[in-house]
């Protein structure tokens, strides 16, 4: 299911944590693209992140991904379910990944790259 902007803008927001603007390079887990080729992270909260993406997903699906960060270590990873999706314009796709489970220190970690 496809939500458009005037329908995403009049749900209430029911968030339980804060949510942050955050810029980073992001791969598909298992993908063969570089990071950043075809996904990147937007912001994100404890309970889930938004993606731009150049693959369209729909609603339910599974994903896992790959968030790389400044830091030097591995890369982040992420699983979760999408929750909403939006198309931006041809090519390009919005979405909503809502994680399967709160992982605190993953996001304190991805947090101390967005001050």
């Amino acid at each position: 299911m496809i939500e458009d902007d005037n329908s995403l803008e009049l749900m209430e927001d029911h968030r339980i944590f804060d949510r942050f603007v955050a810029r980073f390079p992001v791969k598909f887990k298992d993908s063969r693209h570089d990071f950043g080729s075809q996904v990147f992270l937007r912001d994100f909260s404890a309970q889930g992140i938004k993606l731009v993406t150049k693959e369209r997903f729909f609603m339910n699906d599974n994903i896992s991904v790959l968030v790389k960060l400044p830091d030097g270590k591995s890369p982040l990873v992420l699983h979760g379910q999408v929750v909403w999706t939006k198309n931006r314009s041809p090519g390009a796709w919005e979405i909503g990944l809502k994680f399967y489970k709160i992982r605190l220190m993953c996001v304190q970690r991805l947090y101390q790259f967005c001050q």
